[in-house]
């Protein structure tokens, strides 16, 4: 089978990427990867692909969708993609990017939503963004791309029922989480009681300000990467105290994916402060790295880790901070919810179950397509 994949390089999609890639690689599968965004140099952004068999791999610099000045490379995005299925004739097209879905070629293919502009403004403001003709445009072209698909797929029951409540939606469509490669992951660390947050700073949607709000008796970094960046011969600091009148807590700057993993294994805590968030890469991290998760009360963490994690009263920050507290302070209730946690990411949130539910997806749209091609 030969995967048409697309992807970008800023945002935790990447991180998923890697994961499909190397399990569609692993079983035998061509992929011809194209990604979207800033073009990333040779270094830890891209090594992960150096020994996979099989993969061709197309960088590109058309902005994305939700980008204001994204909607100006469209048209030619979207030819490219269509000449690159032309030269390459794959059996699928696996879409990162719902707009593409209505590609002008006849190659089966599904569309997967990491996330939308829309449900992003309806979860940190509580309403659709401000009308505008730019607005419009995008709604009209994520509705042709969901149209356009054989099959939607959505990371989370939530994400999907989000989708529904803002796009004409089909009824083709199926939930398939994420899932992380356990062994990219350090569970046996030891850990200095500390509690960990990382999203990015200035997306009002992650609230990484929840932390900063009350004074915390355990340590708390946050980190505020956009996400994991390229090794670098420069030393990155990691140690910058920001002191507001109730709270003290480390600031780390840019991350690479080593350094992202040391962190995790220290750590005795996450915590998941988002108040708008489609899947959780975060999480799922932090539970194979044996952290126990204190996550904000929405019903995507509940969907994700049910009885697996602590929550605080939503989007509130004394909550947080007493939570916080209560966890740090009884050792046994954190061994509790780090064993839960642990648990429930190796049973749900694994590569190898994802790429297995996609490899049946992938089964499905091409039976359904060659039946109806022959009718």
């Amino acid at each position: 089978m030969h995967v048409l994949v697309t992807t970008d390089t800023l945002s935790p999609v990447w991180a998923y990427t890697r994961d499909l890639v190397t399990g569609l690689t692993g079983r035998g599968a061509r992929v011809t990867l194209i990604s979207f965004g800033e073009i990333p140099a040779a270094s830890e952004r891209t090594a992960w692909m150096d020994n996979l068999r099989g993969l061709e791999y197309r960088p590109t610099a058309f902005r994305l969708d939700w980008m204001q000045e994204g909607q100006e490379d469209f048209n030619d995005s979207s030819a490219y993609l269509c000449a690159l299925v032309k030269e390459r004739r794959p059996d699928l097209l696996h879409l990162n990017h719902p707009c593409y879905g209505n590609l002008s070629v006849a190659t089966p293919r599904i569309v997967v939503a990491h996330g939308d502009l829309i449900g992003w403004s309806k979860g940190v403001h509580g309403r659709e963004p401000k009308p505008t003709q730019w607005l419009r445009l995008y709604r009209q072209r994520l509705n042709e791309g969901y149209n356009g698909a054989d099959m939607v797929i959505a990371p989370s029951v939530w994400m999907l029922d989000s989708l529904r409540s803002s796009y004409v939606m089909p009824a083709r469509s199926a939930i398939v989480y994420h899932g992380r490669n356990p062994v990219c992951f350090n569970p046996y660390g030891k850990k200095d009681g500390s509690v960990l947050a990382a999203g990015r700073m200035l997306d009002a949607s992650q609230q990484l300000e929840l932390l900063t709000q009350h004074n915390h008796r355990v340590p708390v970094s946050i980190v505020g990467a956009e996400s994991a960046i390229q090794a670098t011969k420069s030393f990155i600091r990691t140690d910058v105290k920001v002191a507001l009148e109730e709270a003290a807590v480390s600031v780390k700057g840019q991350q690479t994916e080593t350094q992202m993993r040391a962190l995790y294994s220290r750590s005795s805590i996450y915590a998941a402060t988002a108040r708008y968030e489609p899947f959780g890469a975060g999480t799922m991290e932090a539970a194979f790295s044996r952290c126990a998760i204190v996550a904000n009360d929405i019903p995507l963490f509940r969907e994700l880790w049910g009885a697996a994690a602590l929550y605080f009263r939503s989007n509130n920050s004394a909550s947080l901070a007493d939570t916080l507290q209560s966890v740090s302070e009884d050792r046994e209730l954190c061994r509790t919810y780090t064993n839960r946690a642990f648990q429930r990411a190796h049973e749900c949130f694994t590569s190898k179950r994802m790429i297995d539910e996609y490899f049946n997806l992938y089964d499905r749209v091409l039976a359904t397509c060659k039946t109806a091609a022959a009718a």
